[in-house]
């Protein structure tokens, strides 16, 4: 994938989701004030970060761990699945972010070779994802807190939308501009 592309994909998804936050207001607070103890919705991410994992890690050719990779593979399956069994609590969080692990992933991957210095915004943007998501899989209550501290007044979420939002629309005429 070009990262043009890549970015005209998460900037335009990312615009939308705040936009989507930003109309459904007195709605989505509540959806999102629950979001950490949402099961259901926790399985799903994490049987999509891990099967994401599994997929990138089946295509890997570092032959340092050549031999390792089946028991990897079955290593790592088994605590994806494990974690939707066994550890429900905060499980959401932690689904998403794997997921967010993988996105931050194919962001690196994906702006490697590009020559144009603008790469350095989707650089930062994967590695503030990056070092989020780990820091929500090693303490899922800050997630908790943060999300709560966003929607302590909805001057408060509507401002950080926005500003999401618009950083979303940056990303995206990026790609359409100065990524190509």
């Amino acid at each position: 994938m070009k990262l043009s592309t890549l970015s005209i994909l998460l900037g335009t998804a990312y615009a939308l989701i705040c936009v989507c936050g930003l109309i459904a207001g007195r709605r989505f607070t509540p959806w999102l004030r629950k979001f950490h103890r949402n099961v259901p919705f926790g399985v799903v991410l994490m049987l999509l970060g891990t099967g994401w994992f599994e997929y990138n890690l089946a295509g890997d050719t570092i032959s340092d761990f050549k031999d390792w990779k089946p028991l990897l593979q079955i290593l790592f399956a088994a605590a994806g699945l494990g974690s939707c069994f066994f550890l429900q609590d905060y499980l959401s969080i932690r689904g998403l972010a794997v997921v967010m692990l993988m996105i931050g992933f194919v962001m690196l991957e994906t702006q490697r070779w590009h020559e144009s210095p603008w790469k350095n915004v989707i650089t930062t943007w994967a590695y503030v994802m990056i070092v989020m998501a780990m820091w929500f899989v090693v303490s899922p209550w800050r997630a908790r807190d943060w999300v709560g501290w966003h929607l302590a007044s909805e001057s408060r979420l509507r401002t950080g939308l926005f500003l999401r939002a618009a950083f979303g629309v940056f990303v995206a005429v990026l790609g359409l501009t100065l990524l190509k």
